[in-house]
């Protein structure tokens, strides 16, 4: 039995292995592409203003055995575990969101990554970053374009830290900057503590929910639903109500949703705010 992870075979079948895989290059590929497509990252603990603990019973019976996903700093931390359970080198890194923003911007050090060295090369493996996380680890020292199974990815570097960069059509987008600084347990709690409870994050109050799929993508911002197919334009809905967001959540990210009375309050709350930010920007235009 694994020494961290006290459910580690039910994990494994979970990502459609029967025994432990070796810990090679392929094994971390497929690790990593079938996670981000069995696991939804999903904030709805966020939404409802829950507790969000990061240690590995809460992780394991969360995602294991209630059905649910997580972010970063739980999908993340259980992938970190299962590497190395499974004799993967692999240590935690942290980072800061710039998606959206200046790059050059100093944020809070709120994405927790995993950083894998095989056969002397590391690489990035990241399962946590919602709707444009990396399916396929990527060669820190490399510089060119690198493939994944949606889209291609590019690591800069800045000084002593590298930029993560999807390209979005024929942009490249900065996600996250991030360095190779020692990370402890007490970091991941910090940065969790911020993202869960601090009234600046940009989680709290939300739901956003993600999953990969064969070539596509699929997300959901409050009330706007989205599937992004590679090579094809994105089709896009607003769901009228709480009930046909929960139904989303069940149908589409296979999630088994918490029976919590303030969830759909939550929900149509935050699909009032929408719809006034929609009004808004209209009246502006």
């Amino acid at each position: 039995m694994s020494a961290q992870l006290q459910h580690l075979p039910a994990y494994l079948q979970r990502l459609d292995f029967e025994r432990a895989p070796p810990p090679d290059l392929n094994t971390l590929r497929e690790l990593q592409r079938r996670h981000t497509a069995v696991f939804a990252f999903e904030t709805i603990a966020t939404l409802v203003q829950a507790p969000v603990p990061v240690d590995l019973p809460s992780l394991q019976r969360k995602l294991l055995h209630e059905g649910r996903g997580g972010y970063c700093y739980e999908l993340n931390r259980m992938f970190l575990a299962l590497l190395q359970d499974l004799g993967f080198q692999a240590r935690g890194l942290t980072g800061r969101v710039v998606m959206g923003g200046p790059e050059d911007a100093i944020t809070a050090r709120t994405h927790l990554v995993v950083l894998v060295t095989i056969d002397g090369v590391e690489y990035l493996a990241d399962v946590g970053f919602g709707g444009m996380v990396p399916t396929a680890p990527l060669a820190l020292n490399e510089r060119g374009e690198q493939a994944t199974a949606h889209e291609p990815y590019r690591l800069d570097t800045r000084g002593d830290s590298y930029v993560l960069r999807a390209r979005s059509r024929e942009d490249w987008q900065a996600l996250y900057v991030f360095d190779a600084q020692l990370q402890s347990e007490i970091d991941y709690v910090v940065g969790n503590w911020y993202v869960s409870t601090h009234p600046q994050s940009p989680f709290r109050g939300q739901l956003f929910v993600a999953r990969t799929g064969p070539g596509l993508r699929k997300t959901l911002n409050g009330g706007s639903f989205a599937v992004h197919r590679i090579g094809a334009a994105s089709e896009r809905i607003e769901l009228p109500g709480a009930a046909a967001v929960m139904a989303v959540l069940r149908d589409e990210f296979e999630l088994r949703l918490p029976d919590d009375p303030q969830l759909p309050v939550a929900i149509e709350r935050r699909l009032q705010v929408q719809a006034a930010e929609r009004a808004a920007a209209q009246s502006a235009a």
